[in-house]
């Protein structure tokens, strides 16, 4: 069991002001990843969960017991947090093999060598390695993540911290290490944090994701839900690859709805739709946020409703095209399954799904209208 609770976190370098009242809470079997850019804070988060770093202010509880409390000089030293950790670096001991490396801390803990052994082959079973247990971290290449993760779990944590622990790998291994890492989170129901500026590996792997801005959470949400209703253009803009496509528009709030008038036409969204952070004026600037994969292209007219675009640029990437188009002066990127190939400046038809677009405020950046 290990339910983290921040609350009111800050966190001071010197005169730099890292990490700005964070509140967070991580439940009991959540595989929480921290993403955002570099020198967001994620990375100062982990530490000070772990005990490595002290906030100034703000209370850390774990199952309900304060492990942090700035305000009385509290802090509980790592070794009292039942956690592990797995850094970028892997950290392993050179002059050990494999065995050796994953029973290191087994034996500080003086276990019984029948536990000590039961947990190794546990452990090099779930990472896959046991042909690899009598090598040295430098015959590894690749495989030394899945040693120093086979390390932090043999210990049985409660709590597994991991700091882009993938980020050194090839494309491929990294797709077959996300795979690992969800599956055994899924097998051990262990609570983890991970922390990454990778956005695939957030939304693949997490239950949950916070999103990071300069040392504030942004947004706090499932991987889909965030996915798909991103609080704010930033948000918006960080999550997804391709990025979301963005168009300027002017948005007229009345009885029934909200419409918007932008180069792709006119278009009107029910009340329902609509968020509480609609502004209080009836007429505003708006921007309209369309993930690529949620325009369809097509060589003719299906639809009245259909808008006139031109071919811009066409990328086969295999199973997907990605198209680049201009409506009125805007661009717009589609991700197009299969093979396709257009010609510059051909003329083609986009068709919209009025139901997923994104609406946000210019003015406040804040999500206006949902997608359902």
């Amino acid at each position: 069991m290990s339910k983290i609770e921040l609350k009111h976190i800050d966190k001071y370098y010197g005169k730099n002001h890292i990490l700005k009242d964070v509140n967070l809470t991580i439940e009991d079997g959540d595989f929480m990843t921290l993403l955002g850019p570099s020198g967001c804070g994620k990375t100062t988060t982990l530490r000070v969960v772990s005990g490595l770093e002290k906030p100034q202010n703000g209370t850390i509880l774990m199952n309900g017991k304060e492990i942090v409390n700035a305000a009385e000089a509290h802090f509980a030293p790592p070794s009292e947090r039942e956690l592990n950790l797995v850094f970028q670096s892997y950290a392993l001991w050179p002059h050990m093999t494999v065995r050796e490396n994953i029973a290191f801390g087994l034996n500080l803990q003086k276990l019984p060598k029948d536990e000590v052994n039961r947990r190794i082959e546990d452990a090099l079973a779930r990472m896959q390695i046991g042909q690899y247990v009598d090598r040295y971290p430098s015959e590894l290449s690749g495989g030394q993540q899945r040693v120093a993760i086979a390390r932090a779990i043999a210990s049985e944590p409660h709590l597994l911290l991991m700091d882009e622990p993938l980020s050194n790998l090839d494309a491929k291994l990294r797709v077959d290490m996300r795979s690992e890492l969800k599956r055994l989170h899924i097998e051990t129901g262990t609570t983890m944090i991970y922390v990454t500026h990778d956005q695939v590996e957030a939304l693949t792997m997490s239950t949950k994701i916070a999103i990071f801005k300069e040392g504030v959470i942004v947004q706090v949400d499932h991987p889909l839900e965030l996915y798909n209703n991103p609080v704010n253009l930033y948000v918006a803009d960080f999550i997804g690859n391709p990025s979301i496509n963005f168009a300027d528009g002017k948005a007229e709030v009345g009885p029934d709805g909200m419409t918007i008038t932008s180069p792709l036409g006119k278009m009107v969204f029910p009340k329902k739709d609509l968020t509480d952070m609609l502004p209080k004026e009836k007429s505003f600037d708006a921007v309209l946020g369309i993930r690529p994969e949620q325009l369809s292209i097509n060589t003719t007219r299906q639809s009245p409703s259909d808008i006139e675009a031109h071919i811009y640029t066409s990328m086969p990437a295999g199973s997907e095209t990605l198209v680049t188009v201009k409506v009125g002066g805007v661009s717009l990127v589609i991700k197009a399954l299969g093979i396709t190939h257009y010609n510059p400046d051909q003329v083609v038809y986009l068709s919209i799904d009025l139901n997923k677009i994104n609406v946000f405020d210019k003015k406040s950046t804040n999500l206006i209208k949902y997608s359902v």
